[in-house]
């Protein structure tokens, strides 16, 4: 017969307040109070989960859940606010140690992919709107490479935050008329590549100047200057603005492409 107590941890469930939860142990990370505030915006109730405690001569001893804490802190206004907690009597530093360090080896972590269905599971209007945009060029949104898709789905939301429906829109367009589905044209750095151009250059770029020109030159090269020039999505931006102005009387300036900066997209 099995034993079912050897798979279920001695702990019990207890509402501590955080004032009296103390998380100052070596072996923890360094508190990022940018992951704090930027949590504390977007509070959700829902998502908050229990605060692991480690309770070692009378004290409670945090060791996955500081971050957690800060949190629901910040968001009441006080450190007499109990949060939930399982605690694990008589553990040892060592072990709390080492149970930090490992909790999240065999975790599989969520890919954007994942993320992205659920969220539109979830009744997101962006994560629908995207997907209905994408839908709308006869393509699908998947999980991996293949023709008829679109798997770069982190780059697809970055580029609708930061520059909008109108923008993901102009750089779908573009890349399905420049190379009619390629399957490697719609990677992260070929979309994020041409989102910088519109941000740099607005109008000023032609949309049938730019399918007419880039059309002539494959993926692969431009994949191979891109890589040559260095600077993530940016060089891609640069091979096919090099590519945009050739034999051009009034060229697009360089210097306003390096006025924008796209590291976040490439986040």
């Amino acid at each position: 017969m099995n034993n079912f107590q050897l798979y279920v941890p001695e702990v019990k469930f207890e509402l501590i307040k955080i004032k009296d939860l103390v998380t100052n142990q070596e072996y923890q990370r360094n508190l990022s109070k940018t992951h704090v505030n930027r949590a504390a915006q977007n509070f959700d109730i829902n998502q908050i989960n229990p605060v692991k405690v480690s309770r070692r001569n009378g004290i409670n001893y945090v060791f996955n859940g500081q971050h957690t804490i800060e949190i629901v802190a910040l968001v009441s206004n006080s450190r007499e606010t109990p949060v939930w907690c399982m605690v694990y009597e008589n553990m040892e530093y060592k072990q709390e140690a080492d149970v930090f360090a490992n909790q999240m080896k065999h975790v599989k972590p969520l890919l954007p992919y994942e993320i992205f269905i659920a969220h539109i599971e979830s009744g997101s209007d962006k994560h629908i709107i995207i997907n209905e945009l994408v839908e709308s060029y006869g393509l699908k949104i998947t999980p991996k490479k293949r023709y008829g898709s679109i798997c770069a789905v982190a780059t697809l939301e970055r580029i609708y935050d930061i520059y909008g429906y109108s923008t993901l829109d102009r750089v779908l367009k573009l890349c399905i008329k420049t190379w009619e589905g390629e399957i490697n044209s719609f990677s992260g750095n070929i979309l994020s590549g041409i989102a910088h151009l519109i941000a740099s250059y607005g109008n000023d770029l032609k949309d049938n100047l730019f399918i007419d020109k880039l059309s002539r030159i494959s993926i692969k090269e431009i994949t191979r200057i891109a890589k040559s020039r260095g600077h993530g999505s940016l060089g891609y931006a640069e091979a096919m603005l090099n590519e945009y102005n050739k034999k051009l009387k009034y060229p697009l300036r360089w210097k306003n492409l390096k006025k924008f900066d796209v590291s976040d997209i490439n986040k």
